[in-house]
């Protein structure tokens, strides 16, 4: 029994001791980025853990640097979020919409449309990039916020999550929803999207996430300082300033930090809809 009791113990220890070393090889990328753009200039990229600590990098972002002219950071900043959040917002609104429909709804040609959003699933987006950047330009958008935010404003991926989860939930309620008067739109907003909470979590991180990183679309559609947004910002600090690596690590850091502060508050929320998502 003693030595029963002691081997499980060992492999207990070596299982947590494993877990610990893979948390830290991946954590350690993040750490070092955050560690670095607070370190001072000269141990930046010098040693694995800096020892001597300075908000210089900061400062040179939000000062312009030798060139004295201040890169526009909060305006980019501010971009990034309203454009994310318009984007996230359209994405989720015509997802939900079309998901009650191919789930719920029968109507002609339901199953071909189904479809087309799977094939169209696995369709490179990338070949459809001059088509819409013409688009753009035609209808006058080009430099503004409408050609960051409309043609974003579409996610099939989140339109095929909505769907299977739809799907799973029983007709009993919404029967029982139009013998009380209900109308679809009623239907949707009071019963199907309270039900998908946990899926909502999981879809809206997604999105979220997807849009704030955007880079190609963004760095494309706007050339106006003023509409830049912070990864545009940031990707064009890697040509002048690459010899300034402490302000490159202190971007990326404000570039992640909101996702990785909506994680922590929408943590619980994402666990439990990637366990009915897996489902």
């Amino acid at each position: 029994m003693v030595g029963s009791k002691n081997n499980k113990r060992t492999r207990l220890v070596i299982l947590y001791s494993l877990a610990s070393i893979l948390l830290l090889v991946m954590v350690y990328p993040y750490l070092y980025m955050v560690l670095n753009s607070f370190a001072d200039w000269k141990q930046v990229d010098k040693k694995l853990i800096p020892t001597s600590y300075t908000l210089q990098s900061y400062s040179w972002l939000f000062t312009g640097g030798e060139s004295g002219i201040a890169r526009p950071w909060l305006g980019a900043f501010f971009n990034s979020v309203i454009v994310s959040l318009a984007s996230t917002a359209l994405m989720m609104l015509f997802a939900v919409m079309v998901a009650y429909a191919l789930s719920k709804l029968k109507f002609r040609g339901r199953d071909t449309v189904n479809n087309f959003i799977l094939f169209h699933m696995f369709f490179p987006s990338i070949i459809l990039l001059i088509p819409s950047f013409l688009i753009i330009q035609k209808l006058g958008w080009y430099d503004t916020y409408w050609a960051l935010i409309i043609p974003k404003g579409m996610s099939l991926w989140a339109i095929f999550m909505y769907t299977n989860f739809f799907k799973a939930v029983p007709t009993v309620f919404i029967e029982a929803a139009k013998l009380d008067g209900a109308k679809d739109f009623q239907i949707l907003y009071r019963v199907m999207i309270p039900m998908s909470k946990s899926i909502t979590s999981v879809i809206f991180l997604f999105l979220l996430m997807e849009r704030w990183t955007e880079l190609l679309w963004d760095m494309i559609m706007v050339q106006n300082d003023n509409m830049l947004t912070l990864n545009v910002l940031l990707s064009q600090m890697f040509g002048p300033y690459a010899t300034y690596p402490g302000p490159l690590y202190a971007g990326s850091v404000l570039l992640s930090l909101p996702i990785i502060i909506l994680f922590i508050i929408f943590g619980k929320n994402f666990q439990q809809g990637m366990q009915v998502s897996l489902k």
